[in-house]
């Protein structure tokens, strides 16, 4: 019985992936656990294995291009069983199997359809709205203007019972195709009035736009697709205030500065001052726990574990790898575990248990220069620190006297629902207290 390839879902934000690489070709004997492809989420570059063993007879997602979770990728043939010219399996009808991470297994892997019970409601207008099965609609039919337009099943369906002349819609799906929100869209529409649809601009004339003005259309990545579209429920629909604290950054670039002499004696890494302001914000969150909170709509939930995330640069954006438990973790440990989930966070390597569930943000910019800034909190998260760079300027010292000091701004945003003015300003405090005193964090 041949088996569809699709498309797994491999992260909690991903809708569509890249297909990278196929690491089979056609004709090859797959066997299960087999790495059959390369896949690219909005997060990181992932393995897809298999699950199933046969022979991959077709390929429908050529490498670079990309699918939506669930799209078929490619086909497996059992014994005895050859593709049809049509694209089709000679043999009996393909089961569907639906891909999707499992928890308990390794990432990257696709889950077969006997792990994986869609509901049946929306398992039927997802088949309804994506088109007819493999060897329906082969009984001839007489072709009438509606038959005539380019609509999914579904489509169709919903316009004859809402009276909506498909004829005159634009369709919004692959190839111009109308879908079933554009059929909605248009009825809602002729029951409030007529209403101007906005028309884009010919292709011609935005070619010659770009062309005298040298533009470059980059097409948005899966990862800028989930950072632009998480940032914009994040800023709109979380009550964000800001706080903010200089720090006194002398002690701890002194003790940093002990520490380092004594590591390079070793051979070992250095401690980066971003390890300290992690360690910091982990013993903060632990002092201030309603800071290492979330909102549940109808409750807080309090995290016992600080699973603190640390923003890293990408080429296409950023990434938060998690550090698990952070707050029984020391000082070098911090520092070896960020050093190593940032590396390949840059190789897009991580797995989507090292990058999702983290319950408190650091988010750091001194090293750009950047003195200071906000950050917009990564939700359901309720708090994110940002740091800027440390700055050489003039202080007044304990005995009135004007001297040469270091100091660094910290800022914090925070979730209004979840944490309260007096909340934030004892997270923040606890957090100056430990910097200015880093030799606390080492006992």
């Amino acid at each position: 019985m041949p088996i569809p390839i699709e498309m797994p879902k491999l992260s909690d934000t991903m809708t569509e992936g890249t297909l990278v690489r196929w690491l089979k070709k056609v004709g090859d004997i797959i066997a299960v656990g087999d790495v059959i492809a390369e896949v690219e989420t909005d997060k990181a570059t992932m393995e897809m294995e298999a699950f199933d063993e046969g022979v991959l007879g077709e390929i429908y997602v050529n490498e670079g291009q990309k699918a939506e979770i669930g799209q078929k990728l490619g086909l497996l043939l059992q014994e005895g069983e050859a593709p049809a010219p049509n694209g089709k399996a000679n043999g009996p009808a393909a089961r569907p199997v639906a891909v999707a991470a499992k928890p308990d297994r390794p990432a990257g892997r696709a889950t077969s359809a006997t792990e994986a019970k869609p509901d049946n409601a929306k398992t039927t207008a997802a088949r309804e709205e994506a088109g007819p099965a493999d060897g329906a609609g082969d009984q001839p039919s007489q072709a009438t203007s509606e038959d005539r337009v380019k609509a999914s099943p579904l489509a169709k369906k919903i316009a004859r019972e809402l009276g909506v002349e498909l004829t005159s819609l634009r369709g919004s799906g692959p190839g111009g195709r109308i879908v079933r929100d554009d059929v909605l869209e248009a009825a809602k529409t002729t029951q409030k009035g007529p209403k101007p649809r906005p028309q884009p601009a010919p292709a011609k004339e935005v070619a010659q736009v770009a062309a005298a003005a040298e533009d470059k259309r980059i097409t948005l990545s899966g990862m800028r697709k989930a950072i632009a579209s998480r940032l914009l429920e994040a800023k709109t629909t979380i009550p964000h205030f800001y706080l903010q604290a200089e720090i006194d950054a002398g002690p701890m670039v002194n003790l940093r500065r002990e520490i380092n002499s004594s590591l390079e004696a070793a051979g070992l890494p250095k401690i980066t001052v971003n390890d300290f302001i992690l360690k910091a914000t982990a013993a903060a969150a632990t002092r201030v726990p309603q800071a290492n909170a979330a909102f549940a709509g109808d409750a807080v939930i309090q995290f016992a574990n600080v699973q603190l995330a640390c923003a890293v640069a990408i080429e296409d954006g950023l990434v938060t790898p998690v550090i698990r438990e952070a707050q029984k973790k020391s000082l070098s440990q911090i520092s070896a575990d960020i050093k190593d989930l940032a590396a390949r966070a840059r190789s897009k390597k991580l797995k989507p248990e090292e990058y999702q569930g983290g319950t408190i943000t650091v988010s750091n910019l001194g090293g750009y220069g950047v003195e200071q800034f906000f950050a917009i909190i990564n939700p359901p998260q309720s708090l994110i620190v940002s740091v800027g760079a440390i700055v050489k300027k003039p202080v007044v010292n304990a005995a009135d006297q004007i001297v040469i000091g270091q100091r660094i701004t910290l800022g914090i945003s925070c979730d209004h629902r979840v944490v309260d003015g007096a909340i934030g300003a004892q997270f923040l405090a606890e957090l100056k207290k430990l910097l200015e005193n880093p030799a606390l964090m080492l006992i």
